[in-house]
């Protein structure tokens, strides 16, 4: 360690991104901390990364909700399960301005999206309004898709998608409800259609809920001719987490 660093530490020592107490290391977790912290593991849904019983080894297995409704992407992947410490660390990135809880979620996130990404995949990020954007001040998913790039080496494009129109939460919503408020909303934008033209896509996002709003970045990036679609997240909501 450099004296500057050393002298910086001194001053800043790292802090638990849950709690803020002392840690060994910038962007950990305390043990308590990490205790409280679900990681997403063994058996799960390969289109949505919702966690299944069994201990399949080697084989691709599917919820009864992807069965009955397939989505619009091939496979998924979350880290964390979005609740306990996940979902209060998802909050803090999304609307507290903890914006260096996005360096870690990558890392967290980087073995799965290895396991989904083909070599020439490009990482696009779910787009914010820009009126959102303006009163947020960043993207949580863009700045998790850019770290991402960094730790797996793949390509990142952060304004493929745009959102051209402004949409209510989703929250309470019918399917049907939703896929109404979210037709025409997300689009590729012009200037970045050559991007993705006959290349596989990893959609970043924070959360996964329905997926009502992956499914619309799923189906603008296939219109615009991408070759496939895949789809890794930083949590994953579960009933009864």
């Amino acid at each position: 360690m450099g004296l500057l660093q050393t002298a910086l530490s001194a001053i800043y020592p790292p802090r638990c991104l849950g709690c803020g107490e002392m840690v060994d290391s910038d962007f950990g977790l305390c043990g308590a901390c990490w205790g409280q912290t679900a990681f997403v593991g063994g058996t799960v849904c390969d289109t949505c990364s919702t966690p299944l019983p069994g201990s399949a080894v080697d084989e691709i297995v599917h919820c009864d909700t992807c069965l009955k409704s397939p989505k619009p992407w091939t496979h998924a992947r979350a880290a964390l399960i979005y609740t306990g410490m996940g979902r209060k660390m998802v909050l803090r990135l999304k609307h507290g301005d903890r914006q260096e809880i996005a360096k870690p979620a990558a890392g967290w996130m980087r073995q799965g999206v290895l396991e989904i990404a083909k070599h020439d995949a490009l990482l696009v990020p779910v787009p914010l309004h820009w009126m959102r954007l303006a009163k947020r001040r960043y993207n949580q998913s863009a700045l998790i898709a850019m770290h991402l790039a960094d730790k797996t080496g793949l390509a990142v494009c952060p304004d493929v998608l745009e959102r051209p129109r402004r949409t209510p939460s989703l929250d309470g919503k019918t399917k049907e409800e939703r896929a109404d408020i979210l037709d025409g909303a997300i689009r590729v934008a012009d200037r970045r259609r050559h991007r993705i033209a006959g290349r596989s896509v990893v959609l970043v996002d924070d959360v996964l809920t329905t997926g009502a709003t992956l499914a619309a970045c799923a189906e603008a990036c296939r219109a615009a001719g991408a070759a496939d679609v895949c789809v890794a997240v930083l949590a994953r909501v579960v009933k009864d987490a």
